[in-house]
């Protein structure tokens, strides 16, 4: 399968992608992806153009054949598994015939027309900016560095008494094609998006697999076909399969999409919630999301932790809402039954989460633990350095400093610099070590917004 990269990110695959790629398809370029897009069409244009002059090829070329693997590459390119931010396409099955059967110097310019011509429905449609074309005709890049090399092999014919041989030239085929492919798609993502190269390796490893499951059936049509002429077409079937297969995974990352997209609305309508309940409540709540997500970038966590941890820092004071507002805005120390009270909030949020259930499940099990001592002597289980879920030793140490440096009825704020000290002090005590520590650099850097800093005092 051939990766086709859209838009990506340095992060894992993540349903946001799949969404942000849907949206990018029906407009224009924009400016850093014309820059990537121009030069890769018009390279590749050159070379499919120049090369049937300046190479010659020892096979003749045969009409039936080319337009039977013509008629493969455009069903594949309508066949789609989205992966990550990109999209990949079953080619295999078409570019092996085409390398083995047509004259070598012939197939990127046939690739080429291939994928345009298969891009011609979501065109009409309206579902593809025209201007996108251009992507189109440079994804034919990866037919490139396999072309070549067939060149250099003498193009072989497909003979089945030499399937040894051919099997060995198949491989080489495939790692060209792979690291020509990944260079060109590391290059231009990084020109078009910005996205680190580290970014693309897993899911560009991912398709590789694919392709080198589906390449020998495509070596074997060709086989078959250097004997009985149009029996590539065999492999319609194959692909309709595969289509069945990509429209239900399609349709099943929709459904997630739709159900992410109404646990994440829910949060932030709870957010709205807990706001309107007790102002400092929500404006300190979101304070603790922009320390947390500083603080999982500093210390370089999963996509899937972050997003678990920008969610529980929105949502970690959303039990308040179960306890009496006198208690909350009480101006003066609470007394020990009432500290017994406001201490059930994490129970009270937990159960909350639960109810809403989905993703927000396991948001309202880190909830509950946002209160946990890295000492034990938390609440309310009372859990103990590493039990205690690393979302909630972040979210846990974040919310402190927030609270240290805002101002309430009943204390003044203190100073960045005295509330630096505090999490230095308490760090292997009341924090985890490295959770603080790193706090402590997003701070000094100046990583965290100092919007912060200006509404600490508002309250």
């Amino acid at each position: 399968m051939q990766q086709r990269l859209l838009d990506s990110t340095p992060h894992e695959i993540q349903e946001s992608l799949v969404q942000d790629r849907r949206g990018r398809l029906a407009r224009p370029l924009a400016g850093r992806e014309r820059r990537q897009a121009w030069p890769f069409a018009i390279g590749l244009v050159l070379i499919a153009a120049v090369l049937p002059v300046v190479a010659e090829s020892e096979r003749a070329l045969s009409w039936p054949a080319l337009i039977a693997i013509g008629l493969l590459y455009v069903v594949s390119t309508g066949i789609e598994f989205e992966v990550g931010s990109g999209s990949a396409v079953p080619s295999e099955l078409a570019l092996v015939p085409a390398l083995f059967l047509l004259p070598a110097p012939l197939v990127p310019l046939m690739v080429a027309a291939a994928l345009l011509i298969g891009d011609a429905p979501a065109l009409l449609r309206g579902r593809l900016h025209p201007e996108r074309a251009l992507t189109t005709v440079a994804y034919a890049w990866y037919s490139v560095p396999p072309t070549v090399l067939m060149l250099l092999a003498g193009e072989p014919a497909p003979r089945a008494s030499h399937v040894a041989a051919l099997a060995v030239l198949l491989a080489a085929l495939l790692a060209c094609q792979f690291a020509g492919d990944l260079a060109s798609t590391l290059l231009g993502e990084w020109i078009a998006h910005g996205v680190r190269p580290g970014a693309l390796i897993g899911p560009m490893l991912w398709v590789f697999l694919v392709d080198c499951t589906l390449a020998p059936v495509g070596l074997t049509a060709a086989i078959a076909a250097y004997e009985v002429e149009g029996a590539v077409l065999l492999l319609l079937p194959l692909m309709v399969l595969i289509a069945v297969f990509a429209r239900e995974r399609t349709n099943r990352i929709s459904g997630v999409l739709e159900l992410s997209s109404a646990y994440r609305g829910t949060a932030l309508l709870l957010g709205d919630v807990i706001e309107a309940d007790d102002w400092y409540t929500g404006s300190h709540s979101r304070d603790v999301v922009e320390l947390t997500i500083a603080v999982c970038d500093e210390l370089g966590v999963s996509e899937r932790t972050r997003q678990l941890a920008e969610l529980t820092a929105l949502l970690h004071d959303v039990g308040k809402i179960a306890i009496p507002n006198e208690i909350i805005t009480k101006p003066g120390a609470l007394t020990p039954e009432e500290r017994a009270v406001i201490e059930t909030h994490t129970v009270h949020g937990q159960r909350l989460l639960h109810r809403v259930g989905g993703a927000l499940r396991e948001v309202g099990d880190v909830v509950r633990a946002c209160h946990e001592r890295w000492d034990g002597l938390g609440y309310p289980d009372g859990t103990a350095g590493e039990a205690i879920p690393l979302v909630a030793r972040i979210v846990c140490c974040c919310d402190a400093f927030n609270a240290m440096t805002t101002d309430r009825p009943y204390r003044r704020a203190l100073t960045l610099a005295v509330a630096l000290e505090e999490l230095e002090q308490h760090a292997g005590t009341q924090f985890d070590p490295a959770v603080a520590a790193a706090l402590v650099r997003c701070v000094r850097a100046g990583s965290v917004d100092h919007a912060i800093e200006s509404r600490r005092h508002a309250a």
